[in-house]
């Protein structure tokens, strides 16, 4: 009963209410604004993945794979892997579900995991896009929300987006050591 007990507990912490709505806004905006430019350009930019990335920038925005850098290099990524293997190889469920796996492990080699991104190469071959409309539609799409994201939490209550760095001060060495 224990072990269930572990898969049904929820670990987030309790929010306040006015977090949530400005959150839940905040993602309703950015997600407009990018369906609004993807309107007005014809560019697919409301790109399936980008509901989660929304859910990280506006719900999560302290999580490491919520920042700017995870995000951009993780669509990077995911949109280079998936242009080479689908340009290369003939564009299969396969090469698909392979260039998922490649992605992801990129990801946490460079240290710029986003979750969303490694949804991009099944994007890229159900949607069958080319390499330059999928770089314009990841990087476009996810510029935006993060500029939206950097407003956003500006505004009161505010919350610091991004994070920023730490820098490590040393440590005084005792003399008599």
């Amino acid at each position: 009963m224990s072990r269930l007990l572990d898969f049904i507990h929820r670990h987030e912490p309790e929010g306040e209410t006015l977090a949530h709505i400005k959150s839940g806004t905040g993602a309703l905006i950015g997600m407009t604004l990018v369906g609004a430019l993807a309107a007005l350009t014809g560019l697919p930019l409301l790109l399936a993945p980008f509901g989660a990335t929304a859910v990280l920038l506006f719900g999560q925005p302290e999580s490491p794979l919520a920042q700017p850098a995870n995000v951009f290099g993780g669509y990077l990524l995911a949109a280079l892997v998936s242009s080479l293997m689908l340009g290369l190889l003939t564009p299969t469920w396969w090469v698909a579900t392979f260039a998922v796996g490649v992605v992801i492990a990129l990801m946490l080699a460079l240290r710029v995991t986003h979750p969303p991104a490694g949804a991009v190469p099944l994007v890229a071959l159900s949607n069958g896009l080319q390499a330059e409309m999928l770089f314009a539609a990841t990087l476009g799409g996810a510029g935006l929300l993060v500029l939206v994201a950097v407003v956003h939490h500006w505004l009161p209550p505010r919350r610091v987006y991004p994070r920023r760095r730490t820098i490590a001060v040393p440590q005084a060495v005792p003399e008599d050591a």
